[in-house]
Order: C-alpha cells, then structure tokens, then sequence
C-alpha cells in the first residue's frame, strides 16, 4: 500500500464517509474553494490505480466506491509514522505528544489505561 498525498487523502475522507460516489458528489462535499470537476476525476482515476478505489459503470458515468477501509489505512499510515518518526516506538511516540503537548501524568495514566484495556480486548 502506498501513502496518500495531501489532496488523495482528503478525497478518501469524502469516499470513506459516502461510501460510494460520482465525481459530482466529491466535488460537491469539498470545503470551498471547490476545486474543478476534473481535477477530482484525475485524483479519483490516480486512486483507482494505486488500488484504493474502484468503480462501477452506469453508461458513461462511473460511481467510485473505496476498496481500501479507513482503518486498513490508519493502521499503515500510523505504523508507517511510528517507524518513521519514533523507532518504531510507542513509547517514543506518548513521551513526544507528552512533552509537546504537555500531558499531565493524569493524562498520561487514563490513556496507559485505554491501552491495557485495548491489548485485553475491551472496547
């Protein structure tokens, strides 16, 4: 699996939330400024390639649907950042949000928790 650019991404949120669409309701469910038609087709055709999406034919109009889930994807992309940025490590990862983003140890304790509870199975 490959990772999405900035503008691939932002059109699989859309794919990912309708579940299945024309060109016409990506454009349409874009923050303005709406970018064109057929950049969103390019983009859409790019990600049919790459294997995220396909399509079914009505005629000449083609409706996409992901092939790839939301969860499938953040697993790689969140793995791909943890080897990237932090060795691989999860503790790397907490410690770094921790300091930048000044977690207090009551903080850090609830989320070891929902990390104990996770590994156990629980919801």
């Amino acid at each position: 699996m490959k990772e999405l650019t900035k503008a691939e991404d932002q059109v699989m949120q859309i794919l990912w939330k309708l579940e299945k669409a024309f060109v016409k309701d990506l454009v349409e469910a874009m923050p303005e400024p709406k970018p064109a038609y057929n950049t969103v087709s390019t983009i859409v055709r790019i990600l049919e390639t790459k294997g995220f999406v396909d399509h079914t034919a009505y005629g000449k109009t083609h409706e996409y649907y992901p092939l790839i889930t939301k969860e499938k994807y953040t697993k790689f992309y969140l793995n791909n950042l943890l080897k990237g940025y932090f060795d691989g490590s999860f503790q790397n990862l907490v410690s770094f949000f921790a300091r930048e983003n000044k977690l207090s140890a009551t903080d850090v304790q609830k989320l070891l928790a929902e990390v104990k509870d996770a590994k156990k199975g629980k919801p």
